[in-house]
């Protein structure tokens, strides 16, 4: 599993704009051969934070050089972003717990 982390913080001037690309790129990242999942996060003191799952390496470069994730890309560094930060891990662990019905199966 290959796990994106990306922390940023946005331009107040372009929100809408920033949500209608955001909103495209979360579809077209979901319809990605490996994709596993992406979840979003917002701070109060603005920072956003997203971390993006993807089965294996190959896939995650292919969502990573797919064309309308690279003008997404682009447009995030000339008008969207005030700063952000990728890191890119691979799992090491894997493990989860999940209550079911106030029991602990």
């Amino acid at each position: 599993m290959i796990v994106t982390i990306f922390r940023s913080r946005l331009k107040p001037e372009h929100i809408d704009e920033y949500n209608s690309v955001a909103n495209r790129i979360h579809a077209l990242a979901e319809t990605m051969p490996g994709f596993v999942s992406i979840t979003s996060y917002s701070a109060a003191d603005g920072e956003r934070v997203s971390i993006v799952e993807f089965a294996d390496q190959a896939s995650h470069v292919a969502w990573r050089n797919h064309a309308e994730h690279i003008q997404a890309q682009r447009l995030g560094r000339e008008r969207f972003y005030s700063q952000y930060r990728v890191q890119v891990c691979e799992s090491i662990n894997d493990y989860s717990f999940q209550m079911q019905d106030g029991e602990t199966r």
